[in-house]
């Protein structure tokens, strides 16, 4: 039986890579056990010491440093769900906008997405957090009622109180991640026959009826691949959360690697953080790109 080519160049590149990650590991394990340091998680049941000022489950500074990482892993997750809901009705309404025949609409959201992917997203956390929210008066401001307070302290909606640091981080990731999803939308959008779009106007239907069951559908299967990578771009891009005093996984993690002197079980834990919220994504979207394909 003939072996072919290309699987025996793919066995050959596994083999040196599995050669370089075994060199690494060795190196590793050997310089951990001459400086006496080694690898062990035993810390993670001492008391974390340290208050965070984000918690979605009770904690206190009594509490292990294994419950202190799980709630930042809440938090993070908190912030990246809703700020992936929120990105996407945003990506969607800037995509189509863009593709309107209504040129004050198109012009608008042309240069939302210009702008918005031009500034680092870094700068506009910052200018949430420091410009947006921390101007705002220590005495609560109530334009419509008791219905939304607003404060450089929390914002409250209907008697839910929100950190100024969530709602910062909440709003940068959106915002930014919403004006790629919108490029990703208006390219799915144009992949589409333009017969498809003739077919509709011809017909009598609207643009919003038109798109929504008619061109949308169709676009889904070149839209979903590109909204994965950036759905997966916002759960990376939310470590900045540190920026503006979010304790998302990563502000935790770090300020336990500084007390604890444990960074390669804390970088280690941090990793396996990501890559279960990572595989929970591209899970989830395979599984939504399969039953798009199926309905097709």
């Amino acid at each position: 039986m003939r072996i072919p080519k290309s699987f025996l160049y793919q066995l050959i590149i596994a083999f040196i890579i599995s050669c370089i990650l075994g060199v690494l590991f060795n190196n590793l394990i050997v310089n951990l056990i001459r400086t006496g340091i080694g690898i062990n998680f035993k810390w993670l049941m001492r008391p974390a010491g340290f208050a965070l000022a984000e918690t979605s489950l009770p904690y206190k500074p009594s509490d292990t440093y294994a419950w202190a990482l799980f709630i930042g892993w809440i938090n993070s997750l908190k912030v990246i769900l809703f700020s992936l809901i929120l990105a996407t009705l945003l990506g969607i309404i800037a995509g189509t906008a863009r593709s309107s025949s209504n040129l004050l609409v198109k012009s608008i959201s042309s240069l939302y997405v210009a702008l918005i992917r031009q500034i680092p997203l870094l700068l506009q956390l910052f200018f949430w957090y420091f410009v947006a929210f921390l101007s705002l008066p220590n005495t609560p401001l109530e334009p419509i009622g008791k219905l939304l307070s607003l404060s450089n302290q929390s914002l409250r909606i209907a008697g839910v109180n929100i950190s100024v640091e969530f709602c910062a981080l909440l709003i940068g990731l959106t915002i930014f991640t919403g004006a790629s999803i919108a490029e990703v939308v208006r390219g799915g959008l144009n992949s589409v026959n333009r017969g498809q779009w003739e077919s509709f106007r011809s017909l009598g239907l609207n643009e919003r009826l038109g798109l929504i069951h008619i061109i949308i559908p169709q676009s889904l299967p070149a839209i979903i691949p590109g909204l994965t990578s950036q759905y997966l771009n916002l759960a990376k891009n939310s470590t900045l959360a540190i920026a503006v005093g979010y304790a998302d996984i990563y502000a935790v993690s770090d300020t336990t690697i500084t007390q604890t002197g444990r960074a390669i079980e804390g970088f280690i834990i941090l990793l396996a953080s990501f890559l279960v919220l990572n595989l929970l994504i591209t899970g989830s979207m395979n599984i939504l790109n399969k039953l798009v394909m199926r309905i097709k």
